[in-house]
């Protein structure tokens, strides 16, 4: 078998699906990239990707090398920890993906504390109205509201959350009044652009038969800003609502929807002992700070 410097390549060209991506990420010229693909090809014997101008797709030869190759990078990993004293403490570099609600206003006290408690760790959060791809390292590990389908990744569930109608109190003391569902229709509804709902878990107007999005963003923040700017109403969650206290919650007893916050991440990564500690971590910490946010309502 080659070397783990090849495969080290090669899973950045399939990572990325250009030369020029997997250089970036490497810190390498993709001129040598493309040379150090093609060398690795000939060795043993099979076409790893299909090249074309819109980039390098794998074979089916390379996605079984994928396998492989995650698992050695694994490996290493784990002798560089050991290497390094990482397995007895929380350090080196963690980047979490996470659905931009949770990151805005779940994640940085949960991190703040975190890194309050382990000065050498550096932590970075992707905050993105979309699935963060582990599968391209995008991050180490993500938080998603769905379990994921792949099998080779792992998942727990962290916690519960509530989310609910909300509207600001000026723009309510200006509007129709609003005491049963069927109200809803004279109202301006802030909510997500429906082609670009990510996972069925957000897509909460549905359950309400509202066709019509008066204002709308990919983003839970966005969102919530435009129920503070008194824009309409919408759904928002209950432990945002802590963030922005002129917007109320309304009609609680007709509308109420729960989610579940889930912690991703590749299934070899429970092999590393300083990752599975740092999710055990996080995931309590998730938990306590959405319970302490919504306690504030």
């Amino acid at each position: 078998m080659q070397s783990w410097d090849d495969l080290r390549i090669f899973l950045s060209v399939a990572r990325n699906e250009t030369l020029s991506g997997a250089g970036k990420a490497l810190r390498m010229d993709p001129a040598t990239v493309g040379r150090r693909i093609a060398r690795l090809e000939n060795a043993i014997g099979q076409a790893l990707f299909v090249k074309s101008p819109q980039g390098y797709a794998l074979t089916e030869a390379g996605t079984r090398l994928v396998d492989h190759a995650e698992r050695a990078e694994q490996a290493m990993q784990g002798a560089r920890s050991v290497l390094t004293g990482d397995a007895e403490t929380l350090s080196g570099q963690i980047r979490i993906g996470a659905p931009d609600g949770c990151a805005n206003f779940v994640l940085p006290r949960v991190f703040a504390d975190l890194s309050k408690a382990n000065p050498d760790l550096d932590l970075q959060i992707v905050a993105l109205p979309r699935v963060v791809n582990l599968s391209r390292r995008e991050a180490d590990m993500a938080i998603t509201v769905s379990p994921p389908t792949a099998s080779r990744l792992s998942y727990q569930r962290i916690t519960d959350y509530q989310l609910h109608l909300a509207a600001s109190e000026t723009y309510l003391s200006t509007r129709p009044p609003l005491t049963r569902l069927q109200d809803l229709h004279a109202h301006r509804i802030v909510g997500y652009i429906p082609d670009m709902i990510f996972d069925k878990e957000l897509d909460y107007l549905s359950d309400l038969n509202l066709d019509r999005v008066a204002l709308a963003s990919n983003s839970a923040s966005v969102q919530l800003q435009l129920l503070r700017q008194h824009g309409g109403v919408g759904i928002a969650h209950d432990f945002a609502l802590p963030f922005a206290p002129h917007v109320k919650r309304v009609l609680t007893g007709e509308v109420s929807f729960t989610r579940s916050f889930y912690l991703v991440r590749h299934a070899e990564d429970r092999r590393l002992d300083r990752i599975s500690r740092f999710a055990k971590a996080l995931a309590q910490g998730v938990k306590s700070e959405v319970a302490r946010l919504e306690a504030l309502l």
